[in-house]
């Protein structure tokens, strides 16, 4: 059951045909493998860039890299990722953050408030039975040890934080070496003025077209990188069998030793830029969630796989029969190219370099989202540029840093070599959290052998360090780029996550109990006026503290009250169906409501229109049936039940007649509205509905609080350090945290409450 679960949604789907994922494979050579595609251009180049190693005449160098970038290539890229760590996806999304998710759902190691483990919220009773061996030690000690959940959270916001610095990295590494071909076709001193200029313009134009969405030209993508694969392959091939047909020995690991023993320390820092060959397999994963696992395999296997291996061996042909270069610096992609064909390939360079750029930028835009929506990032604004591929959207604040720091480093270093060390630090250490996350997922999700997930991480895990080692070698000269933004994030990141928690700590610590609200009475001891209340509140039991607050100073509140909590679970998505959990607090004569909504850190939440009659619905619904739902769950006292918002229709027409709701000729609960502007409402019941005269009371209340309007009340906190804090803690609280929430967007539901409707009231956090 456990491996159905982890690997269902990357298999095949049932009834799928092969022209369809064919079709994805296609497509997914403009959207994934961008920049894998685009490492020839500068893998030979970093590697005997400065005085690591020298070209010699024995060949015994280039045979050596070869042979390290091939198997690299395959057992990075191909045997980890593309047929092992694919598999682990998390409602077919894949990724860092994916992979914590997919351990917070199987563990409770979560530390996300309120709703970060989100078995508090989707019970799966049938994971619970299937505890046993190694997976129930790991899971006993990972559920019993706090610091290790706060290891686990770090170590996968250490890998976040890498590769956001990696989408600033790549597209200045990937344009700058497109644009270095220029070197070849010009003089040296001309190129002095011509190469910085021209890569900071075409960064500019990258970064300034985002907003359009990658839909608007992504039909071009698949065929560029497909030119770009086709172009590189033949020239590879033309250089084996022009230059050095016996190349293909080079692939033996013999090479590998022989490359070691002769350089020694030398290449052992050259190997930070040899692991530049897998650059983009990170992306390939963190892309799942737009393509199937088959054709992701597919189109690396049969298309991706073969042409990088032809144009490595090219390359390695031909600097085998040529030791005069003016410089190692210019042992590189564009030396092996024919003459005759430098400019057209330089186009074909530049455009694909863009395309790998466009790829990792949206990851990254992906990846603040899923860190947003689960309280480790503050909020941003996020535009989804595309209706039909949810995956593809645009966050303006990030797009624009992205920029700075990319234009930053860009002509700070002004040389593909110190770009070149930065990305391979950044990548690497990626990989590693990857190989990390993955072992635990091998036990904990997959429920095999503890020995398995050692073999794994020790297997992979020793190749990685070898290359992070090497990375580190470089820190002076570039490396240490990415260590400081990564540094900068994390902080961002650890500060916004733990003034969250101490946020909802309070919130839990001074809720008000349900017993003080129902000794008020039915009225509430306050003057209950028509239309509905929604009260947000981070919590899913209690009464929160801005009520009493209000209140107590404004004695007046709606005829019903709905406390709402909209809750971001770590899981891709949420069904409609169990989007809704509504409960009822009292007696049916209070017409007090719980609903707690469910969305998923990749769902798009609704406008307020579409919210607003969703949730109506649901309360409807929950009233009708009773509240008795099998499959609902208790919170303290009170019982919620999973409900669909579309059980029963509404119906709402307007002052001019304008009928918004389905058309559905079935038993109806009706009431004319007095102001001609205020909306009418219907509910909508099936024709099968026995409804007693109670329920249709509660149903007639609603309807008459809707037609009066609904208003929203949301807390305004600003949270300060209580007397006796920690000098540190002061700092982080009173500084950082607020400077974070004073400079973030709110909530994304509260930016879809319309403005006249709105209350706030503010409250100060003693934390």
């Amino acid at each position: 059951m456990d491996l159905e679960l982890a690997h269902g949604a990357g298999a095949p789907r049932k009834g799928e045909s092969w022209g369809a994922v064919l079709l994805l494979a296609y497509q997914s050579l403009g959207v994934v493998y961008g920049d894998v595609a685009t490492s020839p251009l500068y893998v030979f180049k970093s590697a005997f860039a400065g005085d690591d190693i020298t070209h010699t005449a024995g060949n015994e160098e280039i045979y050596g890299v070869l042979s390290f970038v091939f198997w690299t290539l395959t057992l990075i890229s191909l045997l980890k990722y593309v047929l092992i760590v694919l598999r682990a996806n998390d409602g077919g999304e894949g990724g860092t953050f994916a992979l914590y998710s997919l351990i917070c759902r199987h563990v409770r190691a979560g530390l996300l408030p309120g709703g970060g483990n989100s078995e508090d919220l989707m019970a799966d009773d049938k994971d619970a039975a299937g505890r046993r061996g190694d997976r129930s030690r790991a899971r006993t000690v990972l559920e019993r040890y706090r610091v290790l959940q706060r290891l686990l959270l770090l170590f996968a916001l250490l890998g976040t934080c890498m590769l956001i610095g990696d989408g600033v990295l790549t597209p200045a590494l990937s344009v700058s070496s497109a644009v270095s071909g220029l070197e070849l076709s010009m003089e040296k001193a001309q190129h002095k003025y011509v190469g910085l200029p021209v890569t900071c313009a075409i960064l500019i134009c990258l970064f300034a077209l985002q907003h359009y969405g990658t839909h608007r030209v992504g039909f071009i993508f698949a065929p560029i990188v497909c030119i770009w694969l086709l172009c590189i392959s033949m020239i590879g091939l033309y250089n084996i069998i022009h230059w050095n047909h016996h190349v293909y020995r080079a692939l033996s690991p013999y090479y590998m030793y022989q490359f070691l023993k002769k350089t020694q320390k030398g290449g052992w820092l050259s190997l930070g830029g040899i692991l530049l060959c897998v650059t983009g397999s990170e992306a390939m994963y963190a892309d799942l969630g737009h393509f199937s696992q088959r054709s992701i395999q597919i189109a690396f296997i049969s298309v991706v796989y073969p042409a990088l291996v032809l144009a490595y061996m090219g390359q390695a042909a031909y600097i085998s029969q040529h030791h005069s270069f003016e410089n190692s610096y210019h042992i590189g992609f564009y030396v092996s190219v024919p003459e005759k064909l430098r400019w057209p390939v330089l186009v074909i360079a530049i455009l694909a370099s863009v395309v790998g750029s466009q790829a990792i930028i949206t990851g990254t835009f992906s990846i603040i989202k899923q860190c947003s929506a689960l309280s480790c990032f503050p909020g941003v604004k996020i535009v989804h540029t595309s209706s039909t591929v949810h995956g593809q959207i645009y966050i303006p604040e990030i797009n624009w840093i992205l920029m700075i720091l990319c234009l930053a480093v860009t002509i700070g270093f002004n040389n593909t070599k110190h770009l070149a060390n930065a990305q391979g630090l950044a990548v690497i250490t990626v990989m590693l959290v990857t190989t990390c996350l993955m072992s635990l997922v091998i036990v904990l999700v997959w429920n095999k052998s503890i020995f398995i997930a050692l073999g794994f991480l020790i297997f992979f895990g020793s190749i990685e360090v070898m290359y992070f080692s090497a990375s580190l070698g470089k820190f002076h000269e570039g490396a240490w780029v990415p260590i400081t933004l990564s540094f900068i994030f994390m902080v961002v990141m650890s500060v916004w996550h733990y003034g969250t928690i101490k946020k909802y700590e309070f919130d839990v610590q001074n809720k008000v109990s349900v017993n003080w609200l129902l000794n008020l009475g039915p009225s509430l001891g306050i003057v209950r006026v028509r239309g509905i209340g929604l009260i947000h509140t981070e919590l899913m039991s209690g009464i929160p503290a801005i009520f009493s607050h209000f209140v107590t100073n404004l004695p007046a509140f709606h005829q019903v009250l709905v406390f709402l909590c909209v809750k971001s679970v770590p899981v891709p998505h949420v069904e409609p169906e169990e989007r809704f959990l509504v409960g009822r607090i009292g007696p049916k004569e209070y017409r007090l409501y719980r609903v707690i909504v469910r969305y998923g850190y990749r769902d798009v939440q609704q406008d307020d229109l579409e919210f607003e009659k969703e949730l109506i619905n649901s309360i409807a619904e929950f009233i009708r049936s009773g509240g008795a739902d099998q499959n609902g769950f208790v919170e303290g006292s009170e019982k919620l039940s999973s409900i669909s918002s579309g059980a029963i229709p509404l119906w709402e027409e307007g002052g001019d007649g304008e009928v918004d709701g389905p058309a559905s000729p079935n038993k109806e609960i009706n009431q004319q509205t007095v102001a001609p502007q205020r909306k009418k409402a219907r509910f909508v019941l099936p024709k099968s509905a026995q409804v007693d005269a109670e329920v249709r009371s509660e149903l007639q209340d609603l309807m008459d609080a809707r037609e009066a309007g609904m208003s929203f009340i949301l807390g305004h906190s600003h949270m300060k350090a209580k007397s006796g804090s920690s000098f540190v803690k002061r700092i982080v609280i009173n500084f950082f945290y607020e400077f974070l929430r004073r400079n973030s967007r709110g909530p994304s539901y509260a930016a879809n409450i319309p403005h006249a409707s709105t209350l706030e009231v503010g409250m100060v956090y003693q934390v």
